[in-house]
């Protein structure tokens, strides 16, 4: 007769079967657990990332964009500044270097009145 008392040697074994499967259970479910957390971690330091790129892109782009208005201004203050010749400021420089020309000699006096008719018509 067999000894009741102590389990068998098929029951042992049935044991440590269900035993190591639900440790291998378990670990691979702990296992996964981790991977898609270190996944998740990736992505978000990835994204991390790639929103601090694009805050230094648009940065840069904010800061052109200033420099080229503040240019924009300083050109038109600028030529607001410089009054645009008039017709009569261009004529009077004309006739005044008319004048400087006879003055000096280069025009006769015949040469002088029609080059001023000609200006003043």
């Amino acid at each position: 007769m067999r000894n009741r008392q102590r389990p068998g040697l098929l029951r042992t074994v049935a044991r440590t079967a269900v035993i190591g499967a639900t440790a291998t259970a378990a670990s691979k479910t702990v296992s996964n657990a981790m991977d898609q957390s270190a996944i998740r971690a990736q992505q978000e330091q990835a994204a991390t990332l790639q929103a601090q790129a694009e805050m230094e892109q648009m940065k840069m782009q904010l800061a052109t964009l200033q420099s080229t208005q503040m240019q924009t201004a300083q050109a038109a203050q600028v030529a607001q500044a410089i009054p645009a010749p008039t017709p009569q400021s261009d004529l009077l420089a004309q006739l005044t270097q008319l004048a400087q020309l006879k003055e000096a000699g280069a025009l006769s006096e015949e040469e002088f009145q029609l080059a001023k008719a000609k200006l003043l018509n």
